[in-house]
């Protein structure tokens, strides 16, 4: 190294450690200039003084952003457009360390919390007016142990990260269908996705977790350490904590699979959907197919069906062919595809330029009722999209055993979902309005819904949707977090 470089850069660090003996040399510093106006959990406002916010922000290895700072903007921000909502605080953590102080301050404070990792919660609950934010973005890293086909993600990391990391040892585990999604928030849900027919849920391929906790304590859970603790995140949402680290047992698969989506004019829908309808009652576990309707402004409409075949590749078009026979596509877009590849294929390119609402509900198959409800309501628009889906579920799901871990749905064999977006300059009033008075005819063919895509439903719903695992989930909720402090998710309510 050049020495008058060496001696420079010596000189700078040294001047750096006796001013802000407190900070590592690469911190960025936050200064705190005044108080902070805030809201508790309950809505009440309160004023956090601004010695109190400087010690949070000196506290963290990551930063702490405040309104007006540099990248506060940004980092609140999440997926639905729609949603804009001004955090009082955003503590971007860096570590499991920075997760405990932050939940700390906002126990002691508290304060409305919110916890976001990729943000997309379509309802919001990944962010919060005058709370504090929890943004776990810095906290991003996938480690990968072939020989014992374990995957540790970090909590903060995405579902692309992880695809990515694993697949390049030809292993892989259920991680969605979008690959900007958050591994915390759909794993803790449940966490559905193109191999959970093959493999399971997410949560049925978690062996453990970190977890920070209400009172800023950090676990490990598993089946031998905290083992009802473990229990409850697995389908029981972001309710108990922060999860800081998950591990994931991982699965040989062939990076090569079958997918693709083909699209039908909408003159053969009826047609097209009566032939899903009995094709996925006698698919394998080899084979992911969603159906649906579409409409999209300037791209017209029509019937889709969307496929992953990851089976013995002498059968694929024993599978395959007889998709194509459904109807006259207009479209043909499966092929031989690299997993990874597929797995970003639903992806949007610039995810927080649009609006959303959507309602979702499970199904045990899919009735004719259901398709003649479908098709009776569906109205395309010239200022919204439109899809109507059912997602495959069944397989290797219905096959664990309903009080084997918080997620209660065993019976699923679709996820019905209808969902709406927009371009952010229009009022979307009177479209969601319409979309609430579809999903009223929709509803009555659905039996429960996915915690993940929970918008707006009443307590009793909510508990009514735990199933028979709600009174345990309340007892480890009165353990775990007897104030709420973790509210902002499809809550489970203590009881004390």
């Amino acid at each position: 190294m050049d020495r008058r470089r060496f001696v420079q850069s010596t000189l700078a660090a040294a001047i750096a450690a006796s001013v802000f003996p407190h900070r590592g040399l690469l911190a960025a510093l936050t200064r705190v200039d005044a108080d902070v106006n805030a809201v508790t959990g309950d809505g009440v406002e309160v004023t956090l003084k601004r010695t109190a916010v400087q010690e949070l922000a000196d506290s963290l290895r990551g930063r702490l952003l405040l309104p007006g700072s540099e990248a506060y903007d940004d980092a609140r921000r999440v997926l639905n457009a729609e949603i804009d909502k001004h955090p009082a605080l955003i503590a971007q953590c860096a570590g499991a360390a920075d997760v405990a102080n932050a939940v700390d301050f906002a126990r002691a404070e508290n304060l409305l919390l919110a916890v976001k990792c990729g943000g997309h919660s379509l309802s919001g609950k990944s962010t919060c007016d005058k709370g504090l934010m929890i943004d776990l973005t810095p906290l991003r890293s996938v480690r990968v142990d072939p020989r014992r086909r374990i995957a540790y993600v970090s909590g903060g990391s995405l579902l692309g990260h992880m695809d990515h990391e694993t697949m390049e040892y030809g292993l892989v585990t259920t991680a969605g269908t979008v690959s900007h999604t958050g591994v915390g928030g759909l794993t803790l849900g449940g966490g559905f996705g193109r191999l959970a027919r093959k493999f399971g849920l997410a949560i049925d391929n978690v062996r453990a977790v970190d977890i920070v906790g209400a009172d800023g304590k950090l676990r490990h859970a598993s089946a031998e350490e905290n083992p009802e603790l473990f229990w409850a995140v697995r389908g029981g949402g972001g309710n108990f904590g922060v999860v800081t680290n998950f591990e994931f047992h991982l699965h040989p698969m062939e990076r090569q699979v079958i997918g693709g989506a083909i699209a039908f004019p909408m003159s053969e829908a009826r047609e097209v959907m009566k032939f899903f309808a009995d094709y996925v009652a006698d698919a394998p576990d080899d084979l992911y197919i969603d159906g649906g309707l579409s409409s999209r402004p300037g791209e017209g409409e029509g019937a889709w069906m969307s496929v992953c075949y990851a089976g013995p590749k002498n059968q694929a078009n024993k599978w395959i062919d007889p998709i194509r026979q459904a109807g006259k596509p207009v479209f043909d877009g499966i092929g031989v595809m690299d997993y990874v590849a597929l797995q970003k294929s639903s992806d949007v390119s610039d995810p927080r330029a649009r609006g959303a609402y959507m309602k979702s509900g499970f199904t045990t198959g899919v009735t004719q009722e259901a398709i003649d409800a479908i098709l009776a309501g569906f109205e395309p628009h010239p200022e919204r999209a439109l899809g109507v889906a059912f997602a495959h579920v069944g397989g290797a799901v219905t096959r664990v055993p309903a009080e084997a871990t918080a997620f209660p749905h065993r019976y699923a064999q679709h996820d019905l979902l209808a969902i709406l977006d927009w371009p952010v300059e229009i009022d979307p009033e009177d479209h969601i309005a319409w979309l609430k008075s579809y999903w009223a005819t929709l509803e009555p063919h659905t039996r429960g819904f996915y915690v993940n895509d929970a918008f707006v439903q009443s307590q009793q719903q909510i508990d009514k949707n735990y199933l028979q695992n709600h009174a345990r989930l309340v007892e480890l909720k009165n353990k775990y977090d007897p104030g709420n402090l973790f509210r902002l998710n499809t809550n489970v309510r203590p009881s004390i």
